[in-house]
């Protein structure tokens, strides 16, 4: 398949000279080597006759703008062609025709359907840690509920669900109960960096993926009380990883003064956690889903997961 020609300066281009765009995305547009993505990108073409279509590295970082900015793919497609600073780091130059949302939607639908995320999602990792922006100095694990994009089915109807794939959880500390999904991260300590992330239907407790959540890497893991087991702090403490781990009491065995001192230090240590999910939900757009079904959904964390952390590393290093 022909791919178009794009990014290459127009007479607007040319008359406008350096206009100012947005700081922080020529920033984060510096901060990595974007042929790593375009390898990984690699045969990722739409099939079928037609016009020439649009790069994946140029599609793809459009997709990371969505999830920054918490975009619909009709929003995106309208701030593709009407916000400079937004064309500058796709890669389109004013004379370049934005591709449109239905595009964008099912070239996201292919990177889901053949798991080109996790391998995208890796490649930053990479490149951040040959950056020296990965600490491990320990890794810190939590969880934040997201709401379907779908109406809830009443209780005891699950099977009605316009979403089957959602499911029910009580909301821990609140009243009430959510009905979506669960994102489950490992963020790197001192950095806030994401290094792993997991997505999960609402129901699945805190505690079942965990350890797909821990690199092996980090001195440490810290974590609230719903992590806490005797099998994982040994396998950790085998692997040479401090289980910092909030321990969790038992009707027969209250904590003592010394575990609850270990508790309140580890809450203190973990709390920076919070910070990804606030700016997820607040700054991102993250409070519900944009699609139905796991593996979408499971798409769009990943996304917001990639364009947190060139935001975070745009900060450590400015």
């Amino acid at each position: 398949m022909s791919v178009k020609a794009t990014g290459q300066l127009g007479f607007g281009e040319l008359g406008l000279g350096r206009r100012p765009g947005s700081a922080a995305l020529e920033r984060v547009s510096g901060l990595v080597d974007w042929a790593g993505f375009e390898k990984a990108l690699a045969g990722l073409r739409e099939d079928g006759p037609g016009r020439p279509g649009y790069r994946p590295l140029l599609l793809f970082k459009a997709l990371l703008l969505q999830a920054w900015y918490g975009l619909s793919d009709a929003e995106l497609e309208f701030r593709l062609g009407d916000s400079l600073s937004f064309s500058r780091f796709v890669g389109l130059s004013l004379e370049d025709a934005v591709p449109d949302h239905t595009t964008l939607c099912r070239f996201r639908n292919r990177l889901v359907s053949q798991r080109r995320l996790e391998g995208l999602f890796d490649e930053l990792d990479r490149q951040l840690e040959r950056a020296g922006l990965v600490l491990k100095q320990g890794a810190m694990l939590d969880a934040t509920l997201i709401e379907a994009a779908t109406s809830r089915p009443p209780h005891g109807q699950e099977d009605q669900a316009k979403d089957p794939d959602a499911a029910f959880a009580k909301r821990q500390g609140k009243p009430g109960s959510a009905y979506g999904y669960k994102a489950h991260v490992g963020v790197d300590q001192g950095s806030g960096l994401v290094r792993a992330v997991i997505t999960t239907p609402a129901n699945v407790n805190d505690t079942t993926p965990a350890d797909d959540l821990i690199r092996g890497d980090e001195a440490a893991v810290y974590a609230d009380k719903a992590y806490d087991t005797h099998a994982r702090r040994a396998r950790l403490k085998q692997a040479g990883v401090k289980p910092r781990l909030m321990r969790r009491p038992s009707q027969y065995h209250p904590l003592s003064a010394r575990q609850q001192r270990f508790n309140d230090l580890v809450a203190r240590r973990r709390a920076a956690v919070e910070t990804t999910f606030a700016t997820w939900k607040r700054r991102m757009g993250l409070t519900r889903t944009r699609y139905v079904g796991l593996a979408k959904v499971a798409g769009q964390v990943l996304l917001t997961a990639m364009a947190f952390n060139l935001r975070r590393a745009a900060v450590l290093t400015a």
